[in-house]
C-alpha cells in the first residue's frame, strides 16, 4: 500500500487571476488543448496556454517546418493560424469546456495591431489572461517588440489601455540583456513575464549545401536551452517583482523544482508534449512530495530561494 501524496499547496497568483497550480502549457505546443483530452482531464492543469493567435489568418511557414536536434528541436512555425475571427467564431467556444483556466497567446503586427487585438479578445467570457507574444524569431519582425524597452512599453501601454485581465509578457533569450526589457513591461502594466521564448538558431544538411528549414533559422526548443532559462529566470527574480513563468527544456518535476527555486512561480511544458503527452499532468503529480521534501506546505515558501554563492 503506497503512501498517501503530501497536502501541498500549489497554488499561485498572476495578478488578480488564482491559478490552482502552476503547471501550465507553452504556447504551440499543445494545440487547443482539445486534443490532449484523450490522455487525461486537461482541467487539472493550472492553465492552458494556446497556440499564438493574430488579427488576419496567417499559413505559416514554407515546409520543412521542423527539425529535431540532438538534445531538442528547430522549429519555424510562422504563427500559422486562423486569425482572430475565426478563432472566436469556431475555436473559443470549444476551449471554454477544458475546464482550466485559459490564457490566450496573441502576436500583433505593430504596436496599434496588439491593442485592437486585445480589444477584440477582452469581449469575450472565458479569458483568464493573455500572454503578449513579443518575442517569435520566426516571422519578419518578430523580435522587434522585446529588444528594445521603449516599445515594448508602447506595447505593453497600449495593451493594458484595453483591459483589466491579467497581462503576461512573453520575451526573448535573444538579446545582451533581458533585465531592461522586463523593467519596462513591468512598468507598463505586465503581471508576469515568460520566460523564456525559443532561441534563434540553424540546422544545416551539408551534402545538399542547404538549410533544412524551409526558412532557414528557426526556435530552438527543448532540454538544450533549459541552463539559459534557468539564468534568465533567475535574473529576473532578483530584477522585477511580479511572478515569473519559467519555460525552457522542462521534461519532469525535477526540472521544475529548478526552475521554483530560481523564481518561477508558474510554469510552462513545451516540446516534451510532443514525445510524451502526459508530460504535464506528470509533473503536476510529482511535484507536491518533491516540494514536501524541502520542509514546505506550500510552493510559495520555496519561490526564489535558490542559494546563490
Amino acid at each position: 500500500m503506497s503512501a498517501e501524496a503530501p497536502v501541498v499547496d500549489l497554488s499561485v497568483k498572476i495578478g488578480d487571476l488564482t491559478l490552482a497550480n502552476p503547471v501550465s502549457t507553452a504556447s504551440g505546443t499543445f494545440g487547443k488543448g482539445l486534443e490532449f483530452r484523450p490522455f487525461y482531464d486537461v482541467s487539472r492543469l493550472g492553465s492552458v496556454v494556446v497556440k499564438t493567435i493574430t488579427t488576419e489568418p496567417r499559413e505559416g511557414n514554407v515546409p520543412p517546418r521542423l527539425a529535431e536536434l540532438p538534445a531538442g528541436l528547430l522549429n519555424s512555425i510562422g504563427l500559422a493560424n486562423p486569425g482572430v475571427d475565426e478563432y472566436i467564431r469556431t475555436y473559443l467556444p470549444k476551449l471554454r469546456t477544458l475546464g482550466a483556466p485559459l490564457v490566450i497567446n496573441i502576436a500583433g503586427h505593430s504596436v496599434e495591431d496588439f491593442g485592437t487585438l486585445t480589444a477584440r479578445f477582452a469581449k469575450e467570457e472565458g479569458i483568464a489572461a493573455f500572454e503578449l507574444n513579443m518575442s517569435c524569431p520566426n516571422v519578419a519582425s518578430g523580435l522587434d517588440y522585446s529588444t528594445d524597452p521603449v516599445v515594448a512599453r508602447e506595447v505593453m501601454d497600449r495593451v493594458r489601455g484595453e483591459t483589466d485581465i491579467p497581462l503576461i509578457a512573453k520575451l526573448s533569450p535573444n538579446v545582451t540583456d533581458v533585465r531592461p526589457i522586463a523593467e519596462a513591461v513591468v512598468a507598463g502594466g505586465a503581471d508576469a513575464i515568460s520566460a523564456i521564448n525559443t532561441l534563434v538558431g540553424l540546422a544545416i544538411d551539408w551534402r545538399k549545401r542547404r538549410p533544412i528549414l524551409g526558412r532557414a533559422y528557426g526556435g530552438v526548443s527543448g532540454p538544450c536551452i533549459k541552463a539559459v532559462a534557468l539564468r534568465i529566470v533567475r535574473q529576473l527574480y532578483e530584477t522585477v517583482d511580479v511572478p515569473i513563468v519559467g519555460i525552457g527544456g522542462i521534461q519532469d518535476a525535477d526540472d521544475v523544482m529548478e526552475f521554483i527555486l530560481a523564481g518561477a512561480s508558474v510554469i510552462q511544458v513545451g516540446t516534451a508534449n510532443y514525445y510524451r503527452p502526459t508530460a504535464a499532468l506528470d509533473i503536476l503529480e510529482g511535484l507536491p512530495e518533491r516540494i514536501a521534501s524541502l520542509g514546505a506546505s506550500s510552493l510559495r515558501e520555496i519561490v526564489g530561494t535558490l542559494e546563490m554563492p
